[in-house]
């Protein structure tokens, strides 16, 4: 999965918005971020570590090394692997699932509070969030919109979408669940 959407998928996501949420009269919303935190403290805990028990190793394997020499070697050592791990890809791959769908999902919220329920004409709608690093998505509709819709219905527009982000197709899927998205809120109006 690409960790960006180039112009292209970005204009044409925001076209089919744009488009639906003038025929559901709802809020759509479509976020796509790299990642949803920097995880800076797992590289400097994991290079740290690293460097430790290659120093307590070292001082095992040759007794005659210098407290200097082993500090200077652990000392560049943990800068070596302090700077690989800042590579998006290592850094995502030391980071536990649990936390990176954690992160995400607490940004996922934030953004829904800051697009949906925030809006100034209070008409609710739906958020298809999406962190390409973490491969996480989610769906999350507003009060009314999720009774008039059903948890069915966004269930099976966010594993259609999983299921074409997965094949590498982000912004085809991103369109399709757009699409789904009008749609459902077209076809079950407000009260």
């Amino acid at each position: 999965m690409p960790l960006h959407l180039d112009k292209d998928e970005t204009a044409r996501i925001h076209a089919v918005l744009t488009a639906d949420e003038a025929r559901a009269h709802a809020h759509i919303a479509f976020v796509a971020v790299p990642v949803s935190e920097r995880y800076a403290l797992y590289p400097i805990v994991w290079s740290a570590l690293i460097a430790l028990l290659a120093a307590g190793i070292a001082s095992f394997a040759w007794r005659h090394l210098s407290f200097g020499d082993g500090f200077a070697a652990e000392a560049v050592l943990f800068c070596i692997v302090s700077l690989v791990l800042e590579w998006r890809p290592l850094k995502l791959l030391i980071v536990p699932t649990h936390i990176k769908h954690s992160h995400a999902r607490a940004l996922a919220h934030r953004e829904f509070a800051a697009r949906i329920l925030a809006s100034p004409d209070r008409r609710g709608g739906v958020l298809l969030f999406v962190s390409l690093g973490e491969r996480y998505a989610e769906l999350i509709a507003d009060r009314e919109a999720h009774a008039r819709v059903g948890q069915e219905t966004w269930d099976r527009i966010l594993a259609g979408f999983t299921a074409g982000a997965q094949s590498g197709h982000v912004a085809d899927a991103a369109v399709a669940a757009i699409e789904a998205c009008g749609a459902a809120l077209e076809s079950h109006p407000p009260r």
